[in-house]
Order: C-alpha cells, then structure tokens, then sequence
C-alpha cells in the first residue's frame, strides 16, 4: 500500500538550485523541500480537529521555513538571528522535532491512517523533481534525511575558519571543531535509524521506487561521510596536540580511509546524474584520495622509524604514495568545484593545511636519503598495504520518539463522540 508518484524535473520550477555554494567543508547534497499537505481532507472524518489543526500548523511552519531557507541555506554564512533568538537553522531543526512525535500518531500500531495522507516532496538529487506517496512512513523518512542534512549545514558552518586573535591565519576553534563533531555523530545518528528502522516499514516496491536522495545507499553514504568528517577533525586535533603520537594519528588516518571508501561503495552505482548528485559523488571521491594521502603519510614515518633496509624502503613507498595522493586529491578538490552548483574551498587550515606542506617536503627529504643509502632496486616500488584498525566511531543512537501525548486524547475524544451520538448504547 502507498501509491507513488514521481514528477518529471521538467514539469515545473519547484526545484530551485543556486549557481553556487560558495565555501564547502562539508558537504550538503541541496534540502529536499515539503510541500504543503490538506490533512482536513485526508484526516477530517478520522482525528479531532484539535489534533489535525495540530498536524497542520506544525508542518506548515516546516513547508514555510525550508521553502524560505532551501535556496540560500547551503551557501556560505553565519548563522543569522531570528526573532526567536537562535539561528534558522536551528529553528528549522526544532520544527522537525516538534512535528515527528505528532506524526508518528499515524504509523503507531499499524493505523490505517497511514495511507490516507499524501506527502509531497521536493528532491534535489533524483531526476524526478518530485515525488509524492500515501504513506506516512514516507514522511517520517523525508524527516529525518532533512534533519541529518540541517545537522551537516550547521557543520559546514562551523568549520569554515574564521579569524582568531591567537593566529595570524583563519581557522576554525577548538570549541567549534568539537561542537562539529557532536553534530556529525547526530547527523550519523538520524541517517542511521532512516535505514534500519524506517525502510524497513516500506513495501519493498515502494522501496525501489524512492528518490535517489532517499535510496539506502545514499543514507548509508551520508551516515559515513558523517562519521569520516567527524575522523577527520579528530585527526586535526590529535595534530595540534603535542601529547598525540605517530601511532595515534596513523590509527585515524586510516580509520578516515576506511569511512571514505565505504561511502564510496555505497554511492558509486547508484544514479546520481544531475547536480547535486553528481557533485556529491565527487565530494566523497575528493575525501577519500585526501584521506588516503594523509594514512599513507603517518604510515610511512613509522615505517620510517624502523632500522632495516626493507622498512626503509616500504617507507620511501609509502611516502611516494602520500605524494601521489596528494596531488590527485587536489585534482578531485578541483573537479568538485567545478561541477554544478559551483563552490570554493575555503583556506587551508586544520589537517590539510599541515599535511600539504609536510608531505611534499617529506616526501622529497626521505626518498633523497634513502636513496643515498640503498640502490634504487633494492626501494620498493609499490606501496604497502595500510594497516587495518576496527571504526571506532559510531553513530549516535538516536531513536525515534514515541507518538504524542494528543493521540491519546484523540481516542478519549472519540469515545466520547461515540456516546454522545448513541447515549442507548452506552
């Protein structure tokens, strides 16, 4: 049950996309967009109107604050004050909150409910523009992917390096790194539970036939791209920090690849083919070789450190493979970039900003030394294998919230309506 429908992306102008993003940290692949929704028709001879007033007040404000905020909400800026006191984003994000236990009313027990609303949304990655079904489970997908990628705009902005009065160069704050971290972890969380807790409610026909801004590998992308921008801020820290070893940094490195690869795994055959789509797979691309350079960079200076011709050697490879790294990441930065909606990298600070001046300049002072001491046959040519560490980072465990305290005043409702309409049969 749920009919699906998808509109064509030329049958209308509801997906606004802007020509450029301006700075990206973190990637936001667009806002999927509600659009509104008459529950008095679908819900009018089944809820209280107490209770469908509420349903439609609290999503209206969403439909009004995303229309509002989507087309601007991913380019480069502050958080802006609203007459709330918080921020748009964190406004939006609380409309989300309020609405979902209102909502999950309408799966709550298998209610047939459910299928009486068509919900209406805007894609962004999809070739279809929209793409509307009766089902609630639908929606409370819909929910939780805007959460997730609300949570990735709030740490793009926080990681966008700003001036300091400690450095004569822009960075983010240790505050803000930090703070970015818990959001990330948050983001994971939601797109976490969208997998294993919410597609499992949709019939599996219904499944294949979601937007590809809602597919499980796109979820499962997003859940690791999260966790691997939260590795890689953890291994910014562990660079500024004097008490971190080579060891500690190698293990988060590589833990980066892992995160990265996965989220390649999961996107790379799946249809993204317009705008955002494309430009989020080059994104993960980017990440993952950029990740790559650094593991193979830690990897070659423990290797380094062993006194034997052959370590010597795996690390001069090691190193020359950080190198090559480096500069294809580069190359993928620069294709990002370029792809539609057109974006820029803010300026280098954190662990990339450390990493291209060490590994071109170690990469050249070792492989000179090494090379002075051992013929060039007996230096391996290949790279080794990085070293495989378990993920220590996971998501948050984020649940979805029980149905709210109105449903049950509903049924108390309803009962009453019962008896008053039949006082004999009481």
């Amino acid at each position: 049950m749920g009919c699906l429908v998808s509109t064509p992306k030329d049958s209308g102008g509801n997906r606004r996309r802007p020509g450029n993003i301006g700075e990206v940290s973190v990637y936001v692949p667009g806002l999927r967009i509600p659009k509104p929704v008459d529950f008095f028709q679908s819900l009018g001879g089944h809820l209280s109107k107490t209770l469908v007033e509420r349903l439609t007040a609290l999503r209206t404000r969403i439909v009004v604050m995303a229309g509002q905020e989507a087309p601007t909400i991913t380019r480069t800026r502050r958080k802006t004050a609203t007459q709330h006191g918080g921020s748009t984003l964190a406004d939006l994000h609380q409309a989300l909150e309020d609405y979902l236990p209102v909502l999950l009313g309408l799966v709550t027990d298998g209610s047939q409910l459910q299928y009486k609303v068509q919900f209406i949304w805007v894609n962004q990655e999809d070739d279809a523009e929209e793409t509307a079904m009766f089902n609630a489970w639908y929606e409370v997908l819909s929910v939780l992917h805007l959460m997730a990628m609300l949570s990735f705009s709030q740490g793009n902005l926080l990681l966008l390096p700003r001036n300091s009065a400690d450095s004569y160069q822009p960075k983010a704050s240790e505050e803000s790194r930090r703070a970015s971290i818990d959001i990330f972890l948050k983001a994971a969380g939601y797109l976490d539970c969208a997998v294993r807790h919410v597609l499992p409610q949709l019939p599996s026909e219904i499944r294949r036939n979601l937007p590809v801004d809602l597919a499980e590998g796109v979820l499962r992308a997003l859940c690791l791209q999260a966790l691997g921008q939260g590795v890689d801020i953890q291994l910014g820290m562990a660079i500024d920090s004097t008490k971190a070893t080579l060891a500690v940094k190698r293990r988060l490195a590589c833990e980066m690849v892992k995160y990265w690869q996965q989220a390649q795994d999961n996107i790379m055959n799946l249809p993204l083919s317009n705008g955002w789509g494309e430009k989020h797979r080059h994104f993960i691309k980017w990440k993952y070789v950029e990740a790559k350079a650094a593991a193979y960079y830690y990897h070659g200076l423990i290797l380094d450190e062993g006194n034997t011709e052959k370590s010597h050697g795996m690390a001069v490879a090691a190193l020359q493979a950080a190198d090559e790294y480096f500069k294809e990441s580069k190359r993928a930065c620069e294709v990002f970039n370029a792809a539609h909606p057109l974006s820029r990298n803010p300026p280098l600070w954190g662990t990339m900003k450390y990493l291209s001046e060490k590994i071109p300049k170690d990469t050249c002072s070792k492989v000179r030394i090494n090379r002075d001491l051992y013929s060039y046959e007996k230096i391996m040519e290949t790279a080794p294998t990085l070293p495989d560490f378990a993920l220590a980072l996971k998501p948050d465990e984020y649940q979805l919230p029980p149905a709210d305290h109105s449903w049950n005043e509903n049924v108390q409702l309803s009962h009453i309506g019962i008896n008053q309409v039949n006082p004999d049969k009481r």
